[in-house]
């Protein structure tokens, strides 16, 4: 890659995440091309240029950001990680998802672009069987119980990952003994062991 594509690309990246920090706090509506290019420190004919009207910018940052997330979960589930390490930046690792989008976005465009949901589900086709590996896995290495089945397995996910993006947990989420809790919490639930046990 030469100087200027090298340019061009630093640009494109400088105008996704002014648009993804714009959108995630003001929402699509209220922000507008020159504001993000603004933003991105480029000329409205840059941004222009490399994604077109606003809704094209839309549709290609937020596509953009959920490969990008899959592809870093994907890259965790694979790597040499133990198991509840990959647990643990899965769900609270605040530094990508609940940090950079606000999900009233996801749903707004969920809701009025079928474009959009044949992306997410395409994506979520790809995504679902290596998470059902990854729990499977969990359970030969004996940190899932074998007797919880893989689809309440998956709604637990879910459920974290929807907590993940309300502000309550924003506001902890920097917080390490807190996040400490949430992972015991995650593996062992309310009970005490010792009470078990004994």
């Amino acid at each position: 890659m030469d100087g200027y594509q090298q340019r061009t690309e630093l640009k494109k990246s400088a105008i996704r995440e002014a648009a993804l920090s714009l959108f995630s706090e003001f929402g699509f509506d209220k922000v507008s091309l020159a504001e993000i290019a603004r933003k991105a420190r480029v000329s409205p004919v840059t941004l222009y240029n490399y994604f077109g009207t606003k809704d094209e910018l839309i549709k290609k940052v937020m596509s953009s950001f959920l490969e990008e997330e899959w592809m870093r979960y994907r890259e965790l589930f694979h790597s040499n990680l133990p198991f509840p390490d990959k647990v643990k930046k899965m769900i609270f690792d605040a530094t990508h998802w609940n940090e950079r989008v606000n999900r009233h976005l996801l749903q707004q465009l969920l809701s009025d672009d079928p474009e959009w949901r044949s992306l997410v589900e395409r994506i979520y086709k790809d995504a679902l069987p290596e998470l059902i590996r990854f729990i499977e896995h969990g359970k030969e290495e004996g940190y899932i119980d074998t007797g919880i089945s893989t689809n309440t397995i998956l709604l637990y996910f879910n459920l974290m990952k929807e907590m993940k993006m309300t502000s309550l947990f924003k506001q902890h989420i920097h917080d390490t003994k807190t996040i400490d809790e949430l992972t015991h919490l995650f593996f062992y639930g309310l009970l005490n062991q010792k009470m078990i046990e004994e």
